[in-house]
């Protein structure tokens, strides 16, 4: 539970996601405490004034509430162990990341069975969102829990939903990414359906963004597809490629058809084969553009106008 003025509270993964929380959280006046494998992340974080502790397990014995930010599973089956192996008084751990449900029900179990609370709560937006806390959470579990943690989130998002009973977090997540994967893919290809009609670049951005035809992954990522840059990612397409299993495994078992993520799908794929796992997912208009026998853009990518539109991370 977080106690006074504003608190103590751990970030357990420091990547693009968690990192931009612990760094709002410290410059909003919390007490901050994180913890990454990579050293890197650690220094970053230390740069902006989160301390930074030596395993998972050391964190969670300074905080009352913590934030996981993992990879995969195997990171958060990791981290769970550390944390009931270390018989701590009760805490609340709030885990953000996209894992299927079977994965966040054992990590649940296994918390409660050692005293503690655990929270479902997914976060929609990409990791240039997330650094000018542009995100929207989506928390599930114990409704007590939530209300306690919700001044805490707001340092770092813009909204916090209660969506319900455990799990029912990640369900909407699943919704919300259907979603995202086929509107990052429809706005390459409506860009490269421009470009090859002959349309100036900066034209077809400006008049899309302004018009019924945009999305919020069309004006994130717009400027990155035109100017073929997908370095600084986001959300990278190796990721992309864990979420759409996880959500294409979860259609599956309700029997839910989903004919437009899986043609989506098929265009990740091509991009990680060719090279572009650990880029941004607005690189699926590199997989595009070669086909429609497109050269990869040398110019800068046209600036967004208009209030909603931002360049993507």
């Amino acid at each position: 539970m977080v106690r006074g003025q504003k608190g103590q509270v751990g970030v357990v993964g420091l990547g693009v996601m968690g990192g931009a929380f612990a760094r709002h959280l410290a410059a909003a006046g919390w007490r901050v405490c994180g913890f990454d494998i990579a050293a890197s992340r650690n220094r970053a974080a230390a740069r902006a004034g989160v301390a930074i502790a030596p395993d998972a397990a050391i964190l969670a014995a300074e905080v009352p509430v913590m934030i996981l930010s993992l990879p995969h599973p195997d990171a958060l089956d990791a981290t769970v162990a550390a944390i009931t192996r270390a018989k701590l008084a009760p805490k609340t751990v709030i885990e953000t990341s996209t894992f299927s449900l079977t994965d966040k029900l054992r990590a649940e179990r296994r918390l409660r069975r050692a005293g503690h609370v655990m929270l479902d709560c997914p976060v929609s937006g990409t990791g240039a969102q997330a650094a000018v806390k542009d995100i929207v959470i989506y928390a599930s579990g114990d409704d007590g829990a939530i209300k306690r943690v919700r001044r805490m989130f707001s340092a770092f998002s813009r909204a916090v939903f209660d969506v319900g009973a455990f799990g029912n977090g990640s369900r909407m997540k699943y919704v919300a990414n259907h979603l995202v994967t086929i509107h990052n893919v429809a706005a390459a290809e409506a860009i490269v359906l421009g470009i090859k009609s002959g349309l100036d670049p900066q034209l077809i951005y400006d008049l899309i963004a302004a018009g019924a035809g945009s999305s919020r992954m069309f004006e994130l990522r717009g400027p990155s597809m035109l100017k073929g840059n997908y370095d600084n990612p986001g959300m990278s397409i190796r990721l992309f490629q864990k979420d759409i299993a996880v959500i294409e495994d979860h259609a599956k078992r309700l029997g839910a058809p989903t004919p437009l993520l899986s043609a989506s799908a098929l265009i990740y794929a091509a991009a990680m084969s060719r090279g572009y796992a650990e880029q941004d997912a607005a690189a699926v208009a590199a997989v595009l553009r070669s086909t429609a026998g497109l050269k990869r853009p040398s110019s800068a990518p046209p600036k967004a106008r208009g209030p909603q539109a931002e360049t993507s991370g």
